[in-house]
């Protein structure tokens, strides 16, 4: 079945981008937020980074309205009746993802694939909320930060996705130009499974006065060559994401190199997750 209409539940940091990306080739994009304000909100962070590539040269205007007349808001979910792929991009959470679900499931049609974006979550687990004739076209889609930019999507297969729903969705990545890589249905996938403990080890140095997080930074960006470093791209990932995908890991797998940091626990308790708070790790003035 070609994949023409997208129906991105959630049109926050990732949502946005799914968006994007799939209306930058010729797709037609829903974006969902049960408040419409943030639905719009979601379309206006395209409409900025669509204008930001004008400016650079990289897109024409006459692109940029064609990529996003090709993107709609909405806070009604029966518009889920006309997509092709529905793919959901909400808070890291069972419960909340598997409601929704719920409630896309009664109104998709049935030959409408679901993807998940979720980056640590069992598939089978949230494939549970639809019905069982809906799981073999259920699967996992997970995009990084920022979607325009990372070139690497990963599919997680649940014990009931079909080859031909694998199949539709590397097809479509390779539409989209990104580069995939299969995982199996594991606690925090293939990406984050290297990467938390990593991010871990980073903030319990910090927590243990190894190193100031600059100099924990600079250590892994001028030593290991990384482009950014662990405590800087925590902050960036978001603190409280962080947490929740180091909760998963060491609650599915286990190991003290798991463990979710007390530094990181105690960030997201007083409310400084990152980046778009302004604190984390780090501090980020504000404009």
């Amino acid at each position: 079945m070609p994949i023409d209409r997208i129906f991105v539940a959630g049109a926050g940091l990732m949502g946005h981008g799914i968006g994007q990306v799939h209306a930058a080739i010729g797709k037609q994009v829903t974006l969902y937020e049960p408040d419409l304000a943030r639905a719009r909100a979601g379309r206006d962070r395209i409409a900025g980074n669509l204008d930001r590539a004008v400016a650079k040269g990289k897109l024409d205007g006459t692109t940029r309205d064609q990529i996003l007349g090709r993107v709609t808001a909405t806070s009604d979910m029966s518009d889920v009746r006309d997509a092709d792929l529905v793919v959901e991009a909400v808070f890291e959470d069972l419960e909340v993802k598997q409601a929704l679900w719920r409630e896309l499931d009664a109104l998709a049609l049935a030959s409408t694939i679901f993807a998940s974006n979720t980056s640590s979550i069992s598939i089978d687990r949230l494939a549970s909320a639809v019905s069982p004739a809906r799981r073999e076209r259920f699967v996992g889609m997970h995009f990084f930060s920022p979607v325009p930019v990372m070139p690497l999507v990963e599919l997680i297969r649940g014990a009931a996705t079909t080859d031909a729903t694998e199949a539709a969705i590397r097809e479509l990545t390779d539409d989209l130009g990104k580069q995939l890589i299969v995982s199996a249905d594991r606690p925090g996938f293939i990406v984050n499974r290297i990467l938390m403990p990593l991010l871990a080890e980073a903030m319990r140095a910090y927590e243990e006065g190894t190193g100031t997080a600059d100099d924990i930074d600079t250590g892994a960006k001028v030593g290991l060559n990384h482009p950014m470093g662990p405590l800087e791209l925590a902050d960036f990932i978001g603190l409280d994401v962080c947490l929740n995908v180091m909760k998963v890991l060491h609650e599915g797998i286990g190991g003290e190199h798991f463990r979710p940091p007390k530094a990181l626990e105690d960030l997201v308790a007083a409310g400084h997750l990152g980046q778009k708070t302004g604190r984390g790790f780090h501090s980020y003035p504000r404009g």
